[in-house]
């Protein structure tokens, strides 16, 4: 019997101001934080996508840099992610959390963290090298 898939890719933005790393919990009962974005829609580029979701759930234009990750992991339904996370330039522009024009349906909470912070944050990675000073520092990293 032949199994069936589906690919979704998603974009990402891994937004840092200072020694401040900003997330999103996506639903009241998420056991975790992520980075911001969503889904690609036909016929965007990655890079596209990052900047229409940003603006879309902030208000805020980003300003788009390098890719940083590709993360690609399963669900046991078949579902198989693939997500790029692109570095957002001016993360000053979403310090002011209360300013920000929130798209209520997608986001249910937003924080800065700090450094090794007791919070559940994914890809873990990502977390792991903002805490070790070294997001932009490298390659692209290929995270599964």
């Amino acid at each position: 019997m032949e199994s069936k898939s589906t690919v979704i890719i998603k974009c990402r933005g891994v937004v840092i101001h200072g020694d401040k790393l900003f997330v999103v919990k996506h639903r009241e009962n998420a056991g975790f934080y992520a980075m911001p974005g969503g889904h690609l829609e036909f016929p965007e580029s990655p890079k596209e996508c990052i900047k229409r979701e940003m603006l879309e759930e902030f208000g805020v234009n980003p300003e788009v840099g390098k890719l940083l990750y590709v993360n690609s992991f399963g669900n046991p339904d078949g579902t198989n992610f693939f997500e790029f996370f692109f570095q957002i330039k001016n993360g000053a522009d979403y310090l002011d959390i209360e300013k920000l024009n929130i798209q209520k349906d997608e986001i249910f909470e937003i924080l800065w963290v700090g450094k090794n912070e007791k919070l559940n944050i994914l890809p873990e990675k990502v977390y792991q090298d903002f805490n070790n000073g070294v997001i932009g520092t490298l390659d692209v990293q290929f995270i599964r």
